[in-house]
């Protein structure tokens, strides 16, 4: 198991047991002095017998390399602007399905759907619901009735006790 300690504070650890191997102590009296395990300090002992004190730096974790290169993103970054339309969908709605066909049909690289909001959270998008408006919406009418209609309704207060609707 990982002791605790972040990579640099376990670095630090290392190199005082190294220090304190190379005054000669013995690998359980290091061990006890730093707080780790002999077989741990033995480790440390075969490294810096090889490299030196260099041996016992942290090593960085590298991870899996990314799917998509910086390149990819930013042509994906392009696309997704144009809108769905323009990319060859019925319509104007961006989905993380369709999102993900389009990573595949660009680049050959599959992502779940599920994932690929974290990949475009990470490019600076953000999910957003677009607003239900009826197809039938006519907005002339619409303004007209709320310059016309809507104060004349507000104006007339409705008998004592009765709600106006």
């Amino acid at each position: 198991m990982r002791p605790k300690g972040s990579a640099a504070e376990l670095e630090v650890r290392r190199r005082i047991g190294g220090r304190l191997l190379q005054q000669g102590k013995g690998v359980r009296e290091v061990a006890r002095l730093v707080g780790a395990w002999p077989s741990s300090v033995s480790r440390w002992k075969q490294a810096l017998e090889q490299g030196g004190l260099e041996a016992l730096k942290a090593k960085p974790h590298q991870g899996r390399r990314p799917r998509l290169q910086p390149e990819q993103k930013q042509q994906l970054v392009q696309v997704l602007r144009a809108g769905p339309q323009a990319a060859g969908f019925a319509t104007d709605l961006w989905t993380l399905a369709r999102v993900a066909q389009l990573i595949e049909r660009l680049f050959g690289v599959s992502y779940h759907p599920g994932y690929v909001w974290y990949l475009l959270r990470a490019m600076g998008w953000s999910c957003q619901k677009p607003e239900r408006r009826a197809r039938e919406r006519d907005e002339a009418t619409i303004g007209t009735w709320r310059q016309e209609e809507w104060p004349r309704i507000k104006k007339k207060p409705g008998a004592r006790g009765k709600a106006s609707f």
